[in-house]
């Protein structure tokens, strides 16, 4: 078990101050985990307990509202609220620069921040995200969900999300993981997040900027960030890496720990 710290977030134009429980593990230069939707750090513990902690000071941290980092009782977790709170916790724990990894919706914080405060990045990598915005479609699927988790509860949007989060041959204890994780988010996070993905910008057009060294990661089996869609953000990433990880839907870290661990070492041993 890993102790968590706590980072105190000050308030800013995006929302209200926080306190974030980062878990932090490993050596060398800060690398700093973020977690998609709807989970939190645990979703990294294979990655924190693997081989990279030999190489990085590995910080997974708990967006506000998730895991052990409290509510800040904001109503709209937009990417940009998400990435001030990233910012904390990078400045917090380092006079320079950090690795960050953002997985789906930590892929989107991840965007925000770089287009808020590239400074704070040595490096990215993009697993199972986009960099187009949500379609109409797409944005009444989350009113849809919304209403869910409001009617019948978290356990209901989970499982309705299940098929699209991980491959058909995924193993149930990797189910029961996520379903603990998104048991375990308040109602109120859920949707905070949902309001926050669903007015999330498009970050096509920024992509051409991305100036630091970038990896880009698939899975094969992803249905919510499919591999052409990956494979095209790191063609238009300059000089961006791009791995697709056989037989992983939209967690591939969880999936395919050890291929995720190896794609990541050889990208940061450039």
């Amino acid at each position: 078990m890993i102790t968590p710290h706590f980072v105190d977030v000050d308030a800013s134009a995006h929302g209200r101050a926080a306190r974030l429980a980062v878990h932090v593990v490993g050596k060398g230069p800060l690398a700093v985990l973020v977690h998609g939707y709807p989970l939190d750090h645990r979703m990294w513990l294979d990655t924190l307990h693997g081989p990279l902690a030999q190489h990085r000071t590995l910080v997974a941290i708990d967006l506000r509202g998730h895991g052990e980092s409290p509510s800040s009782g904001d109503a709209v977790h937009s990417m940009e609220l998400l990435a001030h709170d990233v910012a904390a916790v990078i400045r917090s724990l380092s006079d320079g620069p950090a690795d960050v990894v953002g997985l789906s919706m930590g892929g989107y914080v991840v965007f925000a921040l770089w287009a808020a405060e590239p400074q704070l990045v040595r490096s990215l990598v993009l697993t199972n995200t986009r960099a187009v915005a949500d379609t109409e479609a797409v944005r009444a699927g989350r009113d849809a969900s919304m209403l869910t988790v409001i009617e019948q509860g978290r356990r209901a949007v989970v499982e309705g999300m299940l098929p699209k989060l991980l491959a058909p041959t995924a193993d149930p204890m990797l189910r029961a993981r996520v379903i603990t994780m998104a048991e375990n988010l308040p109602v109120e996070s859920i949707l905070a997040d949902a309001r926050g993905l669903k007015v999330r910008p498009e970050r096509v057009s920024m992509l051409a900027t991305i100036t630091v060294p970038t990896l880009v990661v698939a899975g094969e089996l992803d249905a919510i960030a499919p591999v052409a869609e990956a494979q095209a953000m790191a063609d238009a990433i300059p000089g961006a890496r791009f791995v697709c990880l056989r037989g992983c839907g939209h967690l591939a870290p969880m999936e395919a720990p050890a291929a995720f661990a190896s794609a990541v070492r050889g990208f940061w041993a450039r």
